[in-house]
């Protein structure tokens, strides 16, 4: 076997599933494998494509008939709070964010339970077990880090109008799971709180981000994929202006093209 060979990726696809955004649908996905011999520059570059990673995997949709999963990265420099992302902006400025290696433990695991439970308790997720968890944050061969954010114990406003939980509340409210990549960051995963609706946690974390990746002078924020016609996916094009990745080149969005 050749060196070229050798170091050339596998790719492989996955088996027709129902589509998680959109009825009648069937998803699959063309993945491969991120090992450690693959560089930094490897992942940059699929991910440029449209791959998202999972783990260990990196992956894109790649189905039949259907192209309703589209690249979105918002253009850190030309960003512009909306008036309800300013608001949303001023009610969180009391939140402490720490940034650090991606290590789970097990007042996030706890916080990850929570937010499933409430939020997406029909999906794929809700079984995780705290290693799954576990695995889900360190098992990278990337540069990953997780993002913390954290409200004072004493503060009121982490006082929730809903109905209290049997769950001890910490001061930990959200987190973000993130890539680092040559030109940005891209959101992997986040969950926060969800009986602290009224904060817009995850508009504020996209916010957040989005500040961060300008502090370091990186022109990118990737989001992952927005479907269109999946109104859980909705949030993602709110932050505008931004690239969609259509037929492999990214194209200037603004809201008149949505």
């Amino acid at each position: 076997m050749t060196e070229q060979r050798k170091n050339f990726p596998e790719f492989y696809l996955t088996r027709p599933q129902p589509c998680p955004y959109l009825p009648n649908r069937k998803e699959r996905k063309l993945f491969t494998h991120l090992g450690r011999e693959k560089s930094q520059a490897h992942f940059d570059f699929l991910h440029s494509d449209g791959f998202r990673r999972s783990q260990t995997i990196a992956y894109r949709p790649h189905c039949e008939n259907c192209t309703a999963c589209i690249s979105v990265r918002i253009r850190v420099n030309d960003f512009k709070q909306s008036k309800s992302q300013k608001r949303v902006w001023r009610a969180n400025q009391d939140i402490t964010t720490t940034r650090g290696q991606a290590i789970s433990n097990a007042e996030q695991y706890a916080l990850f339970k929570s937010y499933i439970d409430t939020r997406h308790n029909n999906g794929g997720m809700t079984d995780m077990s705290l290693f799954d968890y576990q695995a889900m944050v360190e098992d990278s061969v990337i540069d990953s880090f997780l993002t913390e954010y954290h409200l004072p114990k004493t503060n009121p406003s982490q006082i929730s109008l809903a109905p209290p939980t049997p769950v001890q509340r910490t001061d930990l409210i959200a987190v973000a799971l993130c890539d680092h990549l040559n030109d940005g960051i891209s959101l992997v995963y986040s969950f926060f709180d969800p009986l602290l609706s009224d904060r817009s946690l995850g508009t504020y974390i996209i916010l957040e981000t989005i500040d961060y990746a300008k502090s370091l002078d990186l022109p990118y924020v990737y989001l992952g994929y927005w479907v269109k016609g999946s109104p859980k996916m909705d949030y993602k094009v709110r932050f505008l202006p931004q690239d969609h990745l259509v037929e492999g080149q990214w194209i200037p969005i603004t809201k008149n093209d949505l």
